[in-house]
C-alpha cells in the first residue's frame, strides 16, 4: 500500500493559518527582515488584517487594548533584539493589566542563536528580557513543534489569570517546511474551579451578614452577570478602576471606584462582610493598604499568589471569579436579609463623591459631564492615558456601559493612550473616545499616522496645558514651587494634524466643547480635539498625585 506524503507549507504560512483558524482577525506590529515569512503569509492568505504601527511600543499597546475591548486575544508581531525590546515597556503594562496578548517575536538563525556570535540583529539576553515581562515564554526550535507550541502559548495567555505570552521563532524555522494539518486545535484553557466546601462556608457567612460588600477588581470583569446578581440580592458593590462597570455604574448599590473617600472608610467600618474578587488591592486605591477593611474579609482570585498578599484576609479562595460566584448564587436566597439603611448610605456616599469631584473640576465640569453622558449612552470604549484629566475625572466620573469598554494604563506609564485607542477602535463596533495629555501624546505621536492610515473611528480629546501638569502641582505642594523639568515645548497640534491629514479642532472656550465633540462623534474617522487649558484656565482644585511619602507617582 502506497503512503501519501502529507502536503507541506512554510512555518510562516502555518502560523498565519493557525491564527486565522482560532479566530484572530487583527495582528499589530512592525515588519522587518526577520518576521517577513509570517507577515508575507498573512498578506497572501488574506484572512487577517495586519495593522502596521510606527513602533513596536505602540503595536503592543494596540494589541493590549484590542484584547481588553474584544474580551479575546491580542496579537503583536515584532522583530529580533532591539525591536522586541521596544515593546517591553508596553508589555509590562499588558502584564500589569493581565491582558491576554500573544507576542510573536523572532530570533536569528538557529545555527547562531544563543552563541553570542554577533550575527546581525543578535542581542544578548533576549529570552531573559522576554521572560521578565511575560506571564510565560516559549520558543519554537523545530518546524514540527510549531502548532503545539502556538497552542500552548495562546492557551496560557487566555487562561486565568491571563497575561501576555512571548513566543520566539528563529527566522530559518519560519522559512522551513511543516506538514499542513487537517484540523487546527483551539486553545485549551486551564480552569481554576472552586472547592465546594469553601463556597458552602462562604454562603453561610453571606446569609448571616447584615451589611455585605463585594469589591470587584479587573479579574472579575468576566463575572459581571454573577456579580450583578449578588448586588440585586442585597450586596453593596465597590470597584477598582479596572473593575468598573462589572456592576452597572448607575446601579443604586454601586459605589463605583470612589474607594478612598472618608465616606468609604466609614462604610467599610460598618460592613460586616467583604468579598474581594479579582483585585490586587493596588496601593493607589487603598492608601497603600492602610484602609481598614471589614473584620470578615474573603478573597477570591485565580492567582493563588495574591492570597493575603496586600491585606490580611479571613479566608482565601483560589478560584476563577465567574466560577466561584456562579457556584455561590444557588446557595443563597433570592433576597438576602440585609440592612437597607446601609444600602441607602452607600448610594448617598456615591453621590457625595461625585459632587466633590465635579466641584474640583472648575470649568471642566462641562467637559466631564458631556463625556460621561455620551460614553455611557453610546457604549463607547473609553481609553485614557495617564494625565491629570484621567486622574481627576476619567478614572471615576465618566461612566462605562460595560467593564470591557474601560481601557487605561494601570502601570502608571504615560504615552500609551494614542496607541491604545487605535487597538480599541479595531475591536469595537462603536466610535472610541480617548483622553490624552500633551506630555504623554508626544511619546507616541507617530501613531497618529497609524490612526489616519487605517481610518480608525475614534475621537482624541487632548488636554493641553503645555506641561506635565501633575508634576508641576506636586512641585508646588512639596518642593516649594520649584518647577523643574515639567514645562514642555509642545508642537502646534493643528499644524501637526494638518500634515497628517487628521481632522483637528482647538477649543479655547470650554462652552464650545460640547458642539465640537458631538460633531466629531458623527463623522467617520479619527478626529483630534485639542482643549487649550492655557486659554481656558486651571482646574478649581489642583491634583497633586499621591500623598507626600507615599509609594508611586504619576505624570
Amino acid at each position: 500500500m502506497t503512503q501519501t506524503t502529507p502536503a507541506h507549507e512554510p512555518v510562516g504560512d502555518a502560523i498565519a493559518r493557525y491564527l486565522a483558524e482560532i479566530g484572530v482577525t487583527h495582528v499589530f506590529g512592525v515588519i522587518s527582515i526577520h518576521n517577513m515569512p509570517i507577515l508575507d503569509a498573512i498578506l497572501r492568505q488574506g484572512r487577517i488584517t495586519f495593522v502596521p504601527a510606527r513602533g513596536e511600543a505602540g503595536a503592543m499597546n494596540m494589541a493590549d487594548a484590542f484584547a481588553r475591548v474584544s474580551k479575546g486575544l491580542g496579537v503583536v508581531v515584532t522583530s529580533t533584539g532591539t525591536a522586541a525590546g521596544n515593546a517591553a515597556g508596553s508589555q509590562v503594562e499588558a502584564l500589569t493589566a493581565g491582558s491576554p496578548v500573544l507576542h510573536i517575536t523572532t530570533q536569528i538563525d538557529t545555527v547562531f542563536m544563543d552563541r553570542d556570535r554577533a550575527a546581525i540583529h543578535d542581542v544578548p539576553k533576549q529570552p531573559e528580557m522576554l521572560k521578565s515581562v511575560s506571564k510565560a515564554y516559549f520558543r519554537i526550535w523545530e518546524a514540527r513543534a510549531t502548532i503545539p507550541t502556538l497552542q500552548a502559548a495562546v492557551s496560557t495567555a487566555l487562561s486565568a489569570p491571563s497575561g501576555p505570552v512571548s513566543l520566539e521563532i528563529p527566522v530559518d524555522v519560519q522559512r522551513g517546511p511543516v506538514a499542513i494539518q487537517s484540523i487546527y486545535p483551539q486553545p485549551a484553557l486551564a480552569v481554576v474551579a472552586p472547592q465546594s466546601a469553601q463556597i458552602e462556608a462562604l454562603a453561610a457567612r453571606v446569609k448571616a451578614a447584615q451589611r455585605p460588600v463585594i469589591l470587584l477588581g479587573g479579574g472579575a470583569r468576566l463575572a459581571a452577570h454573577e456579580a450583578t446578581e449578588l448586588v440585586e440580592r442585597g450586596f453593596c458593590a465597590v470597584t477598582s478602576t479596572n473593575g468598573r462597570a462589572t456592576v452597572p455604574e448607575d446601579h443604586p448599590r454601586s459605589l463605583g471606584a470612589y474607594n478612598m473617600t472618608p465616606d468609604t472608610q466609614a462604610l467599610y467600618d460598618r460592613a460586616d462582610l467583604m468579598i474581594i474578587v479579582g483585585s490586587r488591592l493596588r496601593g493607589n486605591e487603598t492608601r497603600n493598604n492602610e484602609m481598614r477593611l471589614p473584620a470578615a474579609t474573603i478573597q477570591i482570585d485565580a492567582d493563588a499568589s495574591q492570597g493575603g498578599r496586600n491585606i490580611a484576609v479571613t479566608e482565601f479562595i483560589h478560584a476563577d471569579a465567574r466560577l466561584a460566584l456562579a457556584a455561590l448564587l444557588p446557595l443563597l436566597p433570592a433576597k438576602l436579609d440585609v440592612d437597607e439603611s446601609f444600602a441607602a448610605d452607600w448610594g448617598a456616599a456615591r453621590l457625595r463623591g461625585e459632587q466633590t469631584l465635579t466641584r474640583g473640576l472648575g470649568p471642566y465640569d462641562i467637559l466631564a459631564n458631556h463625556l460621561s453622558a455620551t460614553v455611557h449612552k453610546g457604549a463607547h470604549p473609553w481609553v485614557r492615558d495617564v494625565t491629570v484629566g484621567n486622574s481627576t475625572f476619567g478614572n471615576r466620573y465618566v461612566k462605562l456601559a460595560a467593564p470591557h469598554l474601560g481601557v487605561h494604563a494601570l502601570g502608571g506609564g504615560i504615552g500609551m493612550g494614542i496607541s491604545m485607542a487605535i487597538g480599541a477602535s479595531f475591536a469595537s463596533k462603536t466610535k472610541t473616545v480617548s483622553l490624552l495629555g500633551d506630555g504623554g501624546a508626544i511619546m507616541n505621536i507617530g501613531e497618529l499616522a497609524t490612526a489616519v492610515e487605517n481610518d480608525c473611528d475614534l475621537v482624541y480629546v487632548l488636554m493641553n496645558d503645555r506641561a506635565y501638569g501633575v508634576i508641576a502641582n506636586i512641585q508646588d505642594a512639596q518642593y516649594q514651587g520649584r518647577r523643574a523639568y515639567c514645562k514642555l515645548h509642545t508642537p502646534d497640534f493643528g499644524l501637526l494634524a494638518q500634515s497628517m491629514g487628521l481632522a483637528h479642532t482647538r477649543i479655547t472656550d470650554i462652552a464650545n466643547f460640547t458642539g465640537a465633540f458631538d460633531a466629531a462623534m458623527v463623522k467617520r474617522g479619527p478626529h483630534l480635539i485639542e482643549v487649550d487649558m492655557t486659554a481656558i484656565g486651571p482646574y478649581a482644585v489642583a491634583f497633586g498625585g499621591p500623598p507626600a511619602g507615599a509609594a508611586g507617582g504619576s505624570k
